[in-house]
């Protein structure tokens, strides 16, 4: 039996899971996703496949969230042919997500193509538009949990319930061995695994004796506090106490998928206890707004304790739709609370919400979950005195807090856990969807465990792995590779000038007088002239 696993997204990184795995007669993905990050990592977005997508055979989903899924419309559009096998709750997000990760396309690229036009800049086309959105969801094939699929030629595919989103799954994949006295190949690709006490969500689950695992680490250098629902929503109530302002908003960049669904339940009950005053809570995603409505109908799919269909019609929600209604936001007097898209702050109406407030002391942006390297919502995470939005300059004099209590991924402990659970895992682990500090830390705990029998690997963007009776053996020499490895997962050289363009502006600003500034100025332009000598040679 020859197989080949190559990792083409969330090796090194956390986002744009896709895992190519071909058996020599049969080819599919596991996930499809855009990588999100820095620019020169969200750059790769555009580029074409590092494969052929006419020969892929099937694509393998885990879960909706567009680092898992959203490059799909954009494979079809390459010349796939093939289905898209995933859970029911999947695919209906999907109706969600897809056409809309296509309409923030189209809206982004219009504003930069305006932008390079002035410049005299060549101007871009969207990676795929709205309405490739909407045709890629005729490839979905819906399958429930626990039930065998065939997707491709000698291969049997089996979804199990991995308590991260609506919909979430791990996938077991059987390979049959062509010769007939040998046992199928075992793999099990963890998806996005929830934690035990996922709000919404029921604890994750999946099959043992697994010949190689490929999990997720994203939070595999983090050890939460074990907090229970009471817990949790009672630290959201001190973050709304901490915020009240009767002149400004709590604004919470939220994902649009359920993340926002879970703060909506805690906050509506939250109200409806008096714990926290009665506040209008705006719900300022169209995005949301229809997973919402998909949570809604589902809602005999997720924790049965909690009564989601009712919570989430609360007259407290004010869903807006229009640009125009989001702008009507900000002449509602009185304290409000505002949940927006994306909750990484790098794209859609938060920025808009962002500029207007961040600026003033007495509003508070409450950070929720992961933040990648290079993103705005980062950035404010780590500190800063100004950030670069659309082009504009916005001093950071807002109260920034954080919570990871909505986290939809378990913490180091669990993992490990969830790892060792899985055992036998008789030829490899494989470590992914993660950070390098991330990757290292959640290895050495898999390794102290008792149950731990695997080897670990942590494979590199475009890496190709030989999963050979011995065990995986990486290809060499390595692939052609469009990124180097030191510059995936962290800040990019994008970053570096908006930090410095924002000093530059802060020192001259500090200046006591114009002959100062003047010798600043000086100072910057003895700096760059060799480099400009040395480019016109």
């Amino acid at each position: 039996m020859s197989v080949s696993v190559s990792f083409f997204g969330a090796a090194r990184t956390v986002t744009g899971s896709c895992i190519a795995i071909d058996t020599g007669e049969a080819r599919v993905l596991v996930d499809c996703g855009m990588l999100q990050g820095s620019k020169t990592l969200k750059a790769l977005n555009y580029q074409p496949f590092p494969f052929a997508p006419s020969k892929i055979d099937a694509v393998l989903l885990t879960h909706a969230h567009i680092d898992h899924s959203g490059l799909i419309p954009k494979l079809i559009g390459a010349g796939f042919t093939g289905p898209v096998y995933a859970t029911h709750g999947t695919r209906e997000l999907c109706s969600a997500l897809l056409p809309d990760a296509g309409h923030i396309q189209e809206f982004e690229v219009e504003i930069l193509n305006r932008r390079n036009m002035r410049h005299g800049k060549p101007t871009v086309t969207p990676i795929y538009t709205k309405a490739d959105g909407v045709a890629a969801l005729q490839a979905f094939r819906p399958v429930g949990y626990h039930q065998w699929c065939e997707p491709a030629a000698g291969l049997r595919a089996r979804f199990w319930n991995a308590g991260h989103i609506l919909g979430s799954a791990s996938i077991e994949l059987e390979i049959a061995s062509r010769d007939t006295g040998e046992a199928p190949l075992r793999l099990l690709f963890s998806g996005d695994v929830g934690p035990q006490e996922k709000a919404l969500e029921r604890p994750p689950e999946a099959p043992a004796g697994i010949d190689y695992l490929f999990c997720e680490s994203t939070y595999g250098d983090v050890v939460r506090p074990k907090i229970s629902a009471a817990d949790r929503a009672a630290r959201l109530a001190s973050h709304i106490h901490d915020a009240l302002n009767d002149e400004a908003p709590l604004l919470i960049p939220a994902f649009a998928v359920e993340r926002t669904q879970e703060l909506l339940v805690d906050l509506v009950q939250l109200m409806q206890s008096g714990d926290v005053p009665t506040a209008p809570i705006y719900i300022d995603s169209p995005l949301a707004t229809r997973a919402t409505e998909v949570f809604v109908r589902n809602a005999g799919d997720l924790d049965r304790t909690v009564d989601v269909a009712r919570i989430l019609r609360s007259p407290l929600l004010r869903f807006t739709e229009t640009e125009d209604e989001s702008r009507q936001i900000d002449r509602v007097g009185g304290f409000k609370i505002i949940l927006a898209g994306s909750g990484m702050c790098d794209a859609g109406r938060i920025r808009h919400h962002l500029r207007r407030w961040l600026w003033q002391r007495k509003a508070t942006i409450l950070l929720t979950g992961y933040q990648a390297p290079g993103t705005l919502g980062r950035i404010l995470m780590d500190g800063t005195d100004s950030v670069r939005i659309q082009g504009d300059e916005v001093r950071v004099r807002a109260r920034i807090a954080w919570t990871d209590d909505y986290s939809g991924h378990a913490d180091c402990d669990e993992l490990a856990h969830w790892i060792a659970a899985r055992a036998p895992i008789r030829r490899g682990l494989f470590l992914t969807h993660g950070e390098e500090r991330a990757i290292a830390d959640l290895a050495r705990r898999v390794g102290s465990l008792p149950q731990a029998d695997a080897t670990v690997i942590r494979p590199l963007l475009d890496d190709v792995y030989d999963l050979t009776p011995a065990g995986a053996r990486v290809r060499t020499p390595a692939p052609a590779r469009r990124l180097a490895p030191e510059l995936v997962g962290r800040m990019d050289w994008h970053n570096e000038r908006s930090r410095l363009l924002l000093d530059i502006s802060a020192r001259l600003e500090a200046a006591p007088d114009d002959a100062a500034r003047a010798e600043i100025v000086q100072r910057l332009r003895r700096a760059i002239a060799p480099a400009e000598a040395e480019a016109s040679r």
